[in-house]
């Protein structure tokens, strides 16, 4: 879950002694956050406030923005160090003054409201410096709504003071200092530590040989080496354009020798980037909050992921099969691909971790932060002593984890900051049960306005947000009207969490379509448009999972098993119809009737167990279309 970059090309270059202090504020952070999970300062005998962690943290954390988005030069250049001072004393003040402090916040104590004031103006600033515009906008208009919201005809019928609710937003456990900041600071720091290590180790590396030797030989082989490997770095990164930043150096370059236009280069590795917010066993950081949001085991999360996930992956791996048997397409024969069994056999040591991983969480049923540890620790003495095509990692090398940790970190937790400062206004003005109330009258008549309304919010919001931003905004905001609605809690999340992502390649402003864009020397919008023509399938995914909570392993073994086969045939067909081509050309009239045939075959039917009964006619009848040449050989005849 590597951060997206935190300067753009434009950002004025930090002086040598801001590299030399960050990286030290960056080190000294990921070990606080390893000793928190490891209990060291309770097994020591200190007492301390879970907030008094979290405000250390974000004290690092919007210490280091300011050094690494530095905006001001010249005269005004020490402006900067400046305001990262402010940011680390205000937020340190709360970690060391917080156990007396806490019961004097009702009274509004002049030092609460200073470095509630503080904290919140510089968290607002790192979120526009890191993020953009779009967060920064949001969280200005809900706080403006917290102060002015009881003039709205529409608005609260109550009075917040300017005081009480800079001290609420920024200090209470409902607003900064809360779920978002926690999960972040807990569950999501040991992840990013552990995704740095493979990193600083070579599993880069052995992800793209592995990639390699899974479908390089197979028909559009460039185009699946990117899909794969993607999918393998993605669900390490958790972060769509760091993804692409990091996979499509390779990927690209592949994929444009092999025949690839730019812009079709660039949508495949576009998308594939994106799904590994969605892809077990890491995913990205809105699934932690998703289990601290449902009080459920981040398991239970990485189970009801795995077959979104997988019908995400072959949507695109099924596109890129017809787009490759249309035209001929292949891996460039001077590419080295290395035999599957040799691939493991040297690079075991990276598949190790995830086992131990997948063990902590499932088998042992450790804490996430715990499990990620011990597969980091497994993975730190692997490396060490086993090479991987010769080369051994040397301690040097993992060490960088610490302070790459550190700086990856920076924007997530800012963004978690800024998130809850909007749950505390929707929590002290009462909005968040209200609009609660209004979203699930307007769908009780039907579910589907509800859903099509959330989607749209997912995408217009990602459009300017990192999905984690999106997530928790629409968590608060609609998923307790579709929890309320009727919808299983996983299925309803499930379906932000997904809307949230694919606003990364939707049209117009598509984060990860660009990125992979500028990298191909592509188009911007017509790679973005390519991406949303290959992702079409993925758009009607999550309505699926709503009314067939199957797919998030909720339901009976037997319904899981017809709704997975339904889903994965009508996304194949569906497929066939979009591109023209599945195992031969398809005329206009076929990829309408295959059209109708694929929706039939995903979407549920409430007719009891014949539901199950007009799917598999529909996967019969799909079937017979595509092979009717094959399957009656006098109409090939007369063809």
């Amino acid at each position: 879950m590597t951060a997206m970059p935190l300067s753009s090309p434009g950002t004025p270059r930090q002086p040598a002694p801001y590299g030399l202090l960050t990286v030290t504020l960056a080190t000294i952070m990921t070990l606080c956050a390893i000793l928190q999970a490891l209990d060291i300062p309770q097994r020591l005998g200190l007492s301390l406030y879970t907030e008094q962690y979290l405000a250390a943290i974000l004290a690092f954390a919007l210490g280091m923005t300011f050094l690494v988005a530095p905006r001001f030069t010249g005269r005004l250049r020490l402006l900067d160090p400046a305001l990262a001072l402010a940011g680390f004393c205000a937020a340190g003040y709360i970690a060391l003054s917080y156990p007396t402090i806490v019961n004097e916040l009702v009274y509004r104590p002049v030092d609460g409201l200073i470095v509630s004031l503080i904290i919140g103006l510089l968290t607002i600033e790192a979120v526009r410096r890191l993020t953009g515009p779009g967060l920064t906008i949001i969280v200005a208009l809900f706080l403006a709504y917290g102060l002015v919201g009881y003039l709205l005809p529409f608005g609260m019928t109550r009075q917040i003071l300017w005081d009480r609710l800079a001290i609420y937003v920024v200090m209470d456990t409902n607003g900064l200092i809360g779920l978002p900041l926690m999960v972040t600071a807990s569950m999501v720091f040991s992840f990013i530590f552990l995704g740095q290590l493979l990193v600083s180790s070579g599993g880069s590396a052995f992800f793209n040989d592995l990639a390699l030797a899974l479908v390089g030989r197979s028909r559009g082989g460039a185009a699946k080496i990117a899909v794969v490997s993607s999918f393998l770095f993605g669900s390490v990164s958790g972060s769509a354009v760091a993804n692409v930043a990091a996979s499509g150096g390779v990927t690209l370059p592949l994929m444009r020798r092999a025949g690839y236009k730019p812009h079709m280069a660039a949508a495949i590795e576009a998308l594939a980037s994106t799904g590994g917010q969605l892809a077990p066993p890491i995913m990205g950081a809105a699934a932690f909050l998703m289990a601290e949001f449902l009080q459920i085991s981040f398991a239970t999360v990485i189970l009801a992921a795995v077959i979104p996930s997988l019908l995400y992956y072959l949507a695109i791996f099924f596109y890129i099969d017809a787009h490759a048997a249309a035209n001929g397409m292949s891996l460039p024969e001077d590419v080295e691909i290395r035999p599957l069994r040799r691939v493991l056999a040297d690079g075991w040591q990276f598949v190790a971790p995830f086992v131990i991983l997948i063990f902590g969480l499932f088998g042992l049923n450790w804490r996430p932060e715990l499990a990620a540890l011990a597969a980091a620790l497994t993975l730190v003495v692997l490396a060490l002593v086993l090479p991987y095509r010769g080369k051994r990692s040397h301690l040097g090398d993992l060490l960088r984890a610490f302070p790459d940790a550190g700086k990856g970190m920076i924007e997530i937790v800012v963004i978690a900051a800024a998130a809850g400062m909007v749950i505390g206004v929707l929590n002290i003005s009462g909005l968040a049960f209200s609009l609660t109330l209004n979203l699930v009258a307007m769908a009780a008549g039907s579910l589907l306005p509800l859903l099509i309304i959330a989607a749209l919010v997912s995408v217009v919001l990602g459009m300017g947000m990192p999905t984690v931003g999106v997530y928790v905004l629409l968590a608060s905001l609609i998923g307790p009207a579709l929890v309320q609605a009727g919808i299983d809690p996983i299925a309803a999340h499930m379906f932000l969490l997904y809307f949230g992502m694919l606003s990364m390649i939707t049209p117009p402003v598509a984060l990860a379509s660009f990125t992979a864009a500028t990298m191909a020397g592509a188009e911007a919008m017509k790679t973005g448009w390519q991406a949303f023509r290959m992702g079409w399938v993925a758009y009607l995914i999550p309505f699926v999972m709503v009314f067939e909570p199957g797919l998030v392993m909720q339901a009976a073994p037997i319904d899981i098993a017809w709704q997975l086969l339904g889903a994965l045939v009508g996304v194949w067909f569906a497929t066939g119809a979009i591109y023209g081509y599945l195992t031969r050309s398809l005329g206009i009239v076929e990829r309408v009737l295959l059209g109708m045939i694929a929706l039939a075959g995903i979407l549920p039917f409430s007719l009891g167990w014949g539901g199950h009964l007009v799917n598999l006619l529909a996967i019969c009848a799909g079937v017979i279309l595509i092979f009717r040449t094959r399957l009656i050989p006098s109409l090939s005849g007369r063809s």
